[in-house]
């Protein structure tokens, strides 16, 4: 008799070789597999084996996430859209509100005077880039909905405080670090959320999103000089905190839907895992560390134009010249530029979407060199026109090169520290063009040096594809000789019987 059961020996061998012949039904369950530990348990309790172990159910792996393409991805859309105007329209802008501030605080002794005031803008257009390393932290803790709503709302805040400065110090800290730390919340999620709806058309959804600071870049200058006439420096920025509240009502709609990954958090732990606060990973790409770097880099002069062109328009073509013109027509192209190009990036493979960063951010630099030598207003007009079409191009793809060097599951960090380097050229650029403007007399020089860094960043981008090329090849390589050494040692374990045994198991029919 076998110990435990009522059957001889005879009957419990022929009962095996009967379940061995029949054939297996397909069943769903799910497979089981046995714990190593249990059977060294077994083993040292006396255990046979034959003896009945525990079996644990082997998890099946998650099918592969889908992208709507669509749906309620096209309501997102609307709404990022209306983030990136309310955030870059206001910024751009800052070029009819820095002749306001010019006028309300400054003085015709101050020698310093465009320098100091256009700390003001570069420090909010700084601010936004610089806290976007914390931000993508957030964005992955708190998720896209909290950390854009929270970030409105701090916006709105700092932009009523703005209204009622009195002095240009105030305002350093209200407009330039409160407003603009609340922008760069809001903003940094409105380019996430877009990889949760949409992969196959991500770049051209990248290109209509962007496209909203066009819009508001377009139109807000003729609404500020307007309102700045009629009702005053104070009440127009209360007039703009009802965009930041439009902002904040927009967040609402930022409904993740990528799985999230799994929490490596101990158990009882209150505090996120040391990888999910900062992700070293993307670090390991050299492709994604020479973009973080390069782009800072072609991004010295960027902002210039957007801060001091109006000045510039003014004291050479006089008090009369239709400077609101200017931004308009960068607006309107850069939108065309956008959707052309968000389109266009859709049928480039990869990373080779660097080629049409490249090519943008070069342009911007020879056209910021044009400007100087401008001295017909139709010349000026041109030249804003071809900036705005290459400035869409340059934004428009920033968010997809990222989803290619990194994945989608760390393009939030990703994001959010190439801004965080953009912080320090976009911050310090426009006020040396004002010390420069106040110690030379003349705007020129400025321009001239702003169009140098960008052909300089644009030659570093260039090595992009390449690394990327070589990365791949080399995991080819390293994929094949691996196959090939497993095979090897398959040979080696099977005595010589290798490839007999690799025929069989390569048989439908086989057993094993």
């Amino acid at each position: 008799m076998t110990e435990g059961t009522n059957m001889t020996d005879n009957e419990y061998e022929t009962t095996e070789e009967t379940v061995a012949a029949e054939p297996a039904e397909e069943t769903p369950m799910k497979s089981f597999e046995t714990r190593p530990d249990e059977v060294e348990e077994n083993n040292e309790n006396g255990g046979s084996n034959g003896a009945i172990q525990e079996q644990v159910p082997v998890t099946a792996e998650e099918p592969e996430f889908e992208h709507p393409e669509g749906g309620w991805g096209w309501v997102v859309v609307l709404a990022a859209m209306w983030c990136n105007g309310a955030v870059f329209g206001i910024q751009n802008a800052f070029g009819i509100l820095f002749m306001a501030l010019l006028k309300e605080f400054g003085s015709a002794d101050d020698a310093d005077l465009r320098f100091k005031t256009a700390w003001v803008g570069s420090l909010s257009m700084g601010m936004i880039f610089f806290c976007s390393p914390i931000v993508s932290v957030f964005t992955d803790l708190l998720g896209c909905r909290v950390t854009a709503m929270g970030g409105a709302a701090v916006g709105l805040v700092g932009l009523l405080a703005s209204s009622f400065v009195k002095s240009l110090g105030p305002m350093y800290f209200t407009y330039g670090i409160v407003f603009a730390t609340g922008c760069s919340f809001a903003y940094q999620p409105s380019l996430v959320i877009l990889g949760h709806y949409f992969k196959k058309r991500l770049c051209l959804v990248n290109g209509i999103v962007t496209a909203g600071s066009s819009a508001f870049t377009v139109t807000l200058p003729f609404i500020l000089s307007s309102l700045l006439e009629k009702v005053g420096l104070q009440n127009t920025m209360r007039i703009l905190s009802i965009l930041m509240f439009i902002l904040m009502l927009a967040g609402l709609t930022y409904t993740p839907l990528l799985p999230k990954p799994v929490n490596s958090k101990k158990p009882g732990s209150c505090c996120p895992p040391m990888s999910k606060v900062f992700n070293v990973s993307i670090w390991k790409s050299l492709g994604y560390r020479i973009w973080v770097f390069g782009i800072p880099a072609a991004l010295y002069g960027y902002f210039v134009p957007y801060v001091h062109l109006m000045k510039h328009v003014q004291e050479r073509f006089g008090e009369d010249a239709n400077k609101e013109l200017l931004l308009m027509c960068i607006g309107i192209t850069s939108g065309v530029g956008r959707l052309i190009f968000g389109q266009v990036a859709d049928y480039v493979h990869g990373v080779n979407k660097v080629y049409l960063q490249v090519s943008s951010v070069m342009v911007i630099g020879v056209m910021s060199m044009m400007i100087p030598l401008c001295h017909v207003f139709g010349g000026l007009i041109a030249v804003c026109l071809l900036m705005g079409l290459f400035d869409g191009c340059f934004i428009c793809i920033m968010a997809p090169i990222a989803f290619e060097l990194v994945g989608s599951q760390n393009v939030s960090q990703a994001i959010g520290f190439l801004l965080g380097m953009m912080s320090v050229p976009m911050t310090v650029g426009p006020p040396i063009a004002g010390f420069l403007r106040d110690r030379l007399g003349s705007y020129d020089v400025a321009f001239y040096l702003a169009g140098i860094p960008p052909i300089v960043g644009g030659a570093m981008l260039c090595l992009i594809p390449w690394v990327e090329a070589r990365r791949i090849r080399r995991e080819q390589e390293a994929a094949t000789d691996g196959t090939q050494e497993q095979m090897l040692k398959f040979k080696r374990d099977s005595g010589g019987q290798g490839d007999a045994l690799a025929a069989k198991t390569a048989d439908p029919n086989s057993v094993i």
